[in-house]
């Protein structure tokens, strides 16, 4: 049967590729008895996908029952699905037959099966295996010829891992594994549901039509639908019940989407916001960037002493900053005349000389001519290891403190320079 016959015979709207392919599956598996493991959120339409496996299979003439696991207590559930004798447990007044008994030759649905507990997934996997159960309370060894078609919104492989789901049962199950798309995954066809919503719900309820204008179908195609198709049928028959004016704006929309919801899933346009994720390369350009301003304000503030003789109030008002400057400058050393921090001293003066300055309580002097300084990188790295180790008095921690430095890279570097 073509994938078209079937959206009519199962009234399913839509014509999403990925939702064409679901149904592909579902038609191909259909003929053979083969266990299938049906995947997808809730709400996305799982229950339809086993009816069209059971009605398009030889055992269209026979039972069907679909039975949600995660509802039945787990102190019942065996008993549920495999019967019990008569006094099995307090309250077993008489023998029941379980739904492997009633569905024999048949299809069962069993819907979020990754909440089955672990003892009934071992009985469920014997069934599977050789068509053999036990009832509750029972020795006597019972046969059955059921389909089982499984269904579950959860990672069934990450419960396996957990411990929360057999890893036999998964692999059992899932021969033929057919998974639903989420709706936001099917947004040609969100409005296409909608309006066949609307239609049957005005119908039902004798309302007049509901059209949406353009601003409110953006709303619909963007917003997330973490319901899937159940929300938006239960949005489309509210809107068909309450709302007087059936022109629906996008205000309007936005007021029958739940408020924790729209505060994650509300439609947005993100090609313009700031992404926050940066690759390596962009942290490597910005710290760059930053170093290459850095630099240029050192050069600015480098200029402004040797022509005026002083600095800006912001620097002269900030010893500790200065100070670090003039570090900076001084590690960073290239053409430009070198400075020296002498010690420190109780006024502020300005010097009528040209060779020195004092600032907040440093005097700092520099040559009035430029000398060609050394570009050797190794001479640098010696001078700077040299002069923290003098300031530290040959302190090894301490000096590489100074420099940036673990210990062990001092030690070597030391025994490299012969200092």
């Amino acid at each position: 049967m073509e994938v078209q016959e079937i959206k009519q015979r199962f009234g399913i709207i839509g014509n999403s590729p990925l939702l064409n392919r679901a149904i592909t599956i579902a038609n191909q598996v259909s003929p053979t008895d083969i266990s299938v493991l049906i995947t997808g959120e809730s709400g996305s339409g799982k229950e339809v996908f086993s009816h069209i496996i059971h009605q398009m299979s030889p055992r269209k003439h026979g039972p069907f029952i679909a039975v949600n696991c995660g509802a039945i207590p787990e102190g019942t559930i065996d008993s549920e699905l495999f019967g019990h004798e008569k006094g099995a447990y307090t309250g077993a007044v008489g023998e029941r037959k379980g739904y492997f008994e009633t569905v024999n030759g048949g299809t069962i649905f069993l819907d979020e099966i990754a909440e089955m507990p672990l003892g009934t997934q071992a009985r469920l996997l014997r069934v599977l295996e050789s068509g053999q159960y036990i009832k509750v309370g029972s020795s006597k060894v019972e046969k059955t010829n059921v389909r089982v078609i499984a269904a579950t919104n959860v990672d069934v492989y990450e419960a396996v891992k957990n411990g929360k789901f057999r890893e036999d049962l998964y692999y059992r199950l899932n021969t033929v594994p057919l998974k639903i798309p989420p709706l936001r995954d099917r947004k040609e066809d969100i409005f296409l549901l909608f309006r066949k919503f609307t239609a049957d719900f005005t119908d039902k309820y004798r309302t007049p039509p509901i059209q949406l204008d353009d601003e409110a179908q953006q709303v619909l195609s963007n917003y997330s639908w973490p319901g899937n198709v159940r929300q938006l049928k239960n949005m489309a028959e509210q809107l068909a019940v309450l709302e007087r004016d059936r022109i629906i704006t996008a205000q309007t929309l936005l007021t029958y989407i739940p408020h924790e919801a729209g505060a994650r899933n509300l439609p947005m346009r993100v090609e313009n916001q700031p992404k926050e994720d940066f690759s390596e390369r962009d942290i490597l350009y910005k710290v760059l960037f930053d170093m290459k301003r850095d630099m240029v304000e050192l050069k600015k503030l480098v200029a402004d002493i040797i022509e005026h003789g002083g600095v800006s109030p912001h620097y002269a008002n900030n010893p500790q900053t200065l100070n670090q400057l003039y570090r900076d400058i001084e590690l960073h050393g290239n053409n430009e005349p070198q400075f020296t921090l002498q010690q420190p001293v109780n006024t502020v003066t300005n010097s009528s000389s040209n060779n020195s300055n004092t600032i907040d309580g440093f005097n700092i002097t520099h040559d009035a001519e430029e000398v060609e300084e050394s570009l050797s990188l190794i001479e640098k790295e010696s001078d700077l290891i040299r002069k923290a180790l003098k300031k530290h008095k040959g302190k090894r921690k301490l000096a590489a403190n100074e420099l940036g430095i673990s210990e062990r890279t001092l030690y070597r570097k030391i025994k490299e320079l012969n200092l």
